[in-house]
């Protein structure tokens, strides 16, 4: 995300002082415990681990900051990459996705080791902590259809288990309204620019990460702590922010 969206606080905002700006966290920090109450079941139907070590999964579930650091703390995950997914190669680029006009989505490629955590799993993070699957084309101050809630299944044996899924949680009523989330066809990933790589690892103190996204990893640990591991694996190649 650039540094003129609602990410970063207004400097005017930021001069008030402390006092408003601790205010707000622990605004923030209140509803995130407050969902903290809410658990969703893992879904019923799964893939089988089979022999191999390495899978994928592309999922969209907002501002892709927030998304990636989340499933880099899920134990069996290799890797995370922030991207965008649902349009064209020739789109794929931050300020452009950004109009909301490209059919993309901020997204991120997860490559996890299936013998040490599922598909499934994965899901249930994605539903549970990762995001609000109730809202839709935006997630909490991030509006567009660039931040909509959507999985791109990259196959069959993925499509049949998250189309069960929502279908399964909607009916259990997890959530108070009906789960937005679309399976679209997957055209394709395309790697984010480096600087939103790690993003939240290299930016904690960032007013929008600290707000949105830093409690999602304590709700992890609280919600999932099966599937938590306390060190993020981070995207090779990409340097700290300075």
């Amino acid at each position: 995300m650039n540094t003129n969206k609602p990410k970063s606080a207004p400097l005017g905002k930021l001069a008030i002082g402390a006092l408003i700006l601790t205010s707000v966290f622990a605004w923030q920090r209140m509803a995130y415990s407050a969902e903290e109450a809410v658990s969703i079941a893992a879904p019923k139907m799964d893939i089988p681990a089979g022999s191999s070590h390495s899978a994928q999964a592309v999922f969209s579930g907002g501002c892709f900051w927030g998304v990636q650091g989340v499933f880099e703390h899920v134990r069996g995950v290799t890797q995370v990459v922030s991207g965008y997914s649902g349009g064209a190669a020739s789109t794929a680029d931050y300020e452009t996705v950004s109009t909301g006009e490209t059919g993309h989505a901020e997204s991120v490629q997860i490559t996890y080791d299936p013998t040490k955590v599922s598909y499934g799993q994965l899901l249930q993070v994605f539903f549970s902590v990762a995001h609000n699957p109730t809202e839709l084309n935006y997630q909490g101050p991030d509006h567009g259809s660039q931040y909509r809630s959507a999985i791109f299944p990259l196959n069959d044996q993925q499509r049949q288990v998250a189309a069960a899924y929502i279908e399964q949680l909607n009916k259990a009523h997890a959530f108070s309204v009906p789960i937005v989330t679309k399976l679209e066809p997957f055209k394709g990933f395309y790697r984010a620019e480096d600087y939103h790589q790690d993003f939240l690892v290299h930016n904690p103190d960032h007013p929008y990460i600290r707000i949105n996204d830093l409690p999602k990893i304590q709700y992890l640990q609280h919600l999932l702590p099966a599937d938590y591991q306390q060190n993020p694996v981070l995207v090779a190649g990409v340097s700290p922010q300075v």
